[in-house]
């Protein structure tokens, strides 16, 4: 396990964020959840879950989960499918390496009178039993794992014979998929670390998780992501508030910021529907539905 899970209790939601915040007990992480951790308490990642919060849900509803149903959200982020599972009844753990996501996550679970386990931890090293879990859910987050394979596993140990895992994936040829290219033309990952889109391509996700299952099936959907600003203004939200941006433009210089900010400005403005006073822009990304083998 990369960290101790840190356990909250919804009835005592003081006691959850004192809780949340403790460093206690702590194991020895590997530099790859050590990155991660840096990448997504940079910014305010809530900001930009809820342009697409609707879709989410919308992710949740498609898997048509029972009351009771035990489902794991693994890089949770601030709840966007969290809290809509644990709404239709399911018994429902979220996991982030991300304490202040868990703390937005927790704060609405108070709000809604929701009762979800939250806890901080890697997805490579999921502090879970073998078979822990009839379903188990990622949108756009253990994509970002440095070790694929690691997590491909993980998921596959904590879900039960005959369980689901539900994943959505960013496409490399998506609006997104653009983006985050234009991030690693300015600062490349570590040598001999994956593209995160690899995630995007059915025949690398049945390779990676269809040893362990019974049928993989993948489809590609599009979102729409809506926010209240202009596109250029998106691009600044982004740059601003998205981790993964925020620590690219932290690392280039000024002459690379200003290039990268206008780029960013411009796929966004290309790519936009502005009307109203809203900004909105569809990405692609790939459904993966994995059925556990027995």
């Amino acid at each position: 396990m990369a960290r101790d899970a840190h356990q909250f209790e919804e009835k005592e939601p003081m006691m959850r964020e004192a809780m949340l915040l403790d460093r206690g007990g702590a194991t020895e992480e590997s530099p790859a959840a050590v990155r991660a951790r840096t990448v997504w308490t940079a910014g305010d990642f809530d900001r930009i879950a809820q342009g697409f919060a609707l879709d989410a849900a919308r992710f949740v509803a498609r898997l048509d989960l029972e009351a009771g149903e035990r489902v794991l959200d693994v890089a949770c982020g601030t709840g966007n499918l969290t809290l809509p599972a644990a709404r239709v009844g399911a018994s429902v753990t979220g996991l982030d390496i991300a304490p202040n996501l868990l703390e937005v996550a927790a704060r609405r679970a108070v709000a809604e009178g929701l009762a979800i386990r939250l806890d901080e931890g890697d997805a490579a090293q999921l502090p879970y039993p073998d078979a822990a879990f009839d379903t188990v859910v990622t949108m756009f987050g253990a994509m970002f794992a440095a070790d694929p394979g690691a997590v491909a596993g993980e998921l596959l140990r904590v879900t039960r014979p005959g369980g689901r895992i539900a994943m959505a994936n960013w496409v490399p040829d998506g609006f997104i998929g653009r983006m985050l290219r234009m991030h690693v033309e300015m600062v490349p990952p570590p040598a001999g670390t994956p593209s995160v889109l690899l995630w995007g391509d059915p025949e690398v996700v049945k390779a990676r998780l269809g040893a362990g299952a019974r049928r993989v099936t993948t489809a590609r959907r599009t979102l729409v992501f809506e926010y209240p600003h202009r596109p250029a203004g998106v691009a600044e939200l982004f740059r601003g508030y998205y981790g993964p941006t925020v620590r690219v433009f932290e690392a280039i210089g000024p002459d690379a910021r200003a290039d990268l900010g206008e780029r960013l400005a411009a796929l966004w403005t290309e790519a936009a529907d502005y009307a109203g006073g809203v900004t909105r822009v569809p990405a692609e990304y790939l459904e993966v539905v994995v059925e556990r083998a027995d």
